[in-house]
């Protein structure tokens, strides 16, 4: 029962893999047995973090939006590293301002990273793993995606979208032994949540939340674990929550 759950000769890339929930993804990952990539943009955020999770875990500097770069880097990391059979997209920036102070070009940036970048990447990996016959990519989404939340509406707009690009990218390549899905965080502790949150805000997302907590950043890395193994291997097309019951409760 164990080794449906390992993640034993997985490769898997992981973007904004430095810090929070990539972090967290990257810990899990490597407890479950893989060889982890972490991408970001800052050398130092990466150096730290592979001082904390150990020499299976290796760092490369990129920027997701630096969308003509993408093919060559991938080419470049499975050349030196080896093939990529797992994508986690979870780089990302955050936008909180009234949708009638957001301008174009905020809109705009914050699509490209969370949206196009995530893409961009996809587009790189899919004909390795449609050759191996094998492979998962996971989409870091929100609960921006399910439900209206005010004074966020690109980010908002980013993280919606995921559903659709989820849902066609896994019925386009399920028949290659590729699996595409999304997990949906709901208030995961971490120092982004605790700077956006104050004690009515606090008291609102607990209300709201069945569980009555906030959860740890290790229940989004086990529940990326468990997506991209065996023990998920008819699994596709998921937009999975991860919120305490959030989502559904009242």
């Amino acid at each position: 029962m164990q080794n449906v759950f390992s993640l034993r000769d997985e490769l898997a890339l992981i973007t904004g893999g430095g810090t929070g929930l990539g972090f967290a993804v990257a810990q899990c990952f490597v407890e479950a047995g893989a060889r982890v990539i972490i991408v970001g943009r800052r050398q130092e955020t990466l150096e730290t973090a592979i001082q904390k999770l150990g020499a299976a875990v290796i760092s490369r500097v990129f920027d997701v939006t630096h969308f003509d770069e993408t093919q060559n880097f991938i080419e470049s990391v499975e050349h030196d590293i080896g093939p990529v059979s797992i994508l986690v997209n979870n780089a990302g920036i955050h936008l909180k301002k009234p949708a009638e102070e957001t301008t174009i070009d905020e809109f705009r940036a914050i699509l490209d990273t969370h949206l196009l970048g995530a893409f961009a990447l996809t587009r790189a990996v899919i004909p390795g793993m449609k050759q191996r016959q094998h492979g998962s990519i996971l989409y870091m989404a929100s609960m921006a995606s399910l439900f209206g939340i005010p004074y966020v509406v690109a980010y908002s707009a980013a993280k919606s979208a995921y559903a659709g690009v989820v849902w066609t990218l896994s019925t386009e390549f399920a028949e290659y032994g590729i699996r595409v899905n999304a997990i949906v965080p709901g208030w995961i502790q971490s120092d982004m949540m605790r700077g956006a949150m104050d004690a009515e805000r606090t008291r609102r997302v607990l209300e709201r939340t069945p569980m009555h907590r906030f959860g740890e950043p290790e229940d989004i890395g086990w529940t990326a674990v468990y997506l991209c193994s065996a023990a998920a291997k008819f699994v596709t097309g998921v937009m999975l929550p991860v919120d305490g019951g959030a989502s559904i409760g009242f």
